[in-house]
């Protein structure tokens, strides 16, 4: 059975180094807004933003009768020197949800997404020849298959790539080489629909292509007439996301009818998990919660 949660990035709660930061929105709030709004589920958000004991974050997630589901880990894989202290966060990561009793989550791994000038200011435009060298790629896979496999070794716990606009692994292109170059045994992917489209693709391609590597998904809507504002102003990936690229569901580009169908066509029975991304104190979260939880109802989930 297809579950539903929700995510503190859907609150603002973001891994970036914002200066809205001191806008952002508590975690007992987030959970209890997640509750009130009918998901059963959340992921960790940022490392510190949620208690970072295996009995108080029970506790706090128990109490309110969620799941816990994975949590977001960002490294800077194309660089060797970052793989040490990724892998690091990745077990410390693995270990707390682990030891609090949620050995079904995964570890979402991803680039360290917005820290690359040009892939930050040309988010959803982006061309062939700001990408991985072979040599860049060559790390990055070594890297991400490492990180799996060690947390797997480890835990048990199971990791899945997150391809995101703003990283080096933005456009279906990069999503196909990164795919082809680590071991489909020990890293899924998480297909993120409105990342997939905002980085130029048809999330039904994907779906298609990655069925059975597909170990997790994330519900996600884009705008592309946001895309078109910032890109004529010359806006980097923030400035559309403060322009609303990620809109509620139903209210952009991404068909989620055609996949709702086909997840349910391949058996997918884990979660989705809604993220309408947006900055600290942005918008009000809460309703757009309830609206894209209502949407979804629409679905038939």
């Amino acid at each position: 059975m297809i579950k539903i949660a929700n995510a503190p990035c859907s609150w603002g709660a973001l891994e970036f180094d914002l200066e809205e930061k001191s806008e952002e929105i508590g975690f007992e709030q987030v959970l209890n807004e997640i509750k009130e709004t009918g998901y059963v589920g959340t992921e960790l958000g940022d490392w510190g933003y949620m208690p970072t004991t295996p009995n108080r974050l029970k506790e706090e997630i128990n109490k309110r009768g969620l799941e816990l589901l994975g949590a977001f880990v960002p490294v800077a894989l194309a660089e060797d020197t970052a793989h040490e202290k990724g892998l690091t966060t990745a077990l410390k990561t693995a270990e707390l949800m682990f030891k609090a009793g949620y050995k079904n989550a995964f570890i979402v791994l991803a680039d360290d997404n917005g820290s690359v000038s040009e892939r930050t200011q040309n988010a959803g435009r982006i061309q062939p020849e700001m990408g991985l060298t072979e040599t860049q790629w060559a790390t990055y896979a070594k890297g991400a298959n490492a990180i799996a496999k060690t947390v797997k070794d480890t835990f048990g716990i199971r990791t899945v790539f997150h391809h995101h606009c703003a990283g080096y692994i933005e456009t279906p292109e990069e999503i196909d080489k990164l795919m082809a170059l680590t071991d489909p045994k020990l890293l899924g992917l998480c297909l993120d629909m409105g990342h997939y489209a905002f980085g130029g693709g048809n999330p039904m391609d994907a779906l298609e292509k990655y069925a059975d590597r597909i170990w997790h998904v994330h519900f996600k809507d884009y705008h592309p007439g946001k895309a078109e504002e910032s890109r004529i102003a010359n806006g980097d990936y923030f400035d559309a996301i403060k322009r609303g690229v990620f809109c509620k569901l139903g209210e952009g580009a991404v068909d989620f009818k055609a996949v709702v169908d086909y997840l349910n066509k391949i058996n997918y029975n884990d979660w989705i998990v809604v993220e309408q991304d947006v900055l600290p104190g942005m918008g009000d979260p809460k309703a757009c919660a309830q609206f894209n939880r209502d949407y979804i109802k629409t679905l038939g989930l």
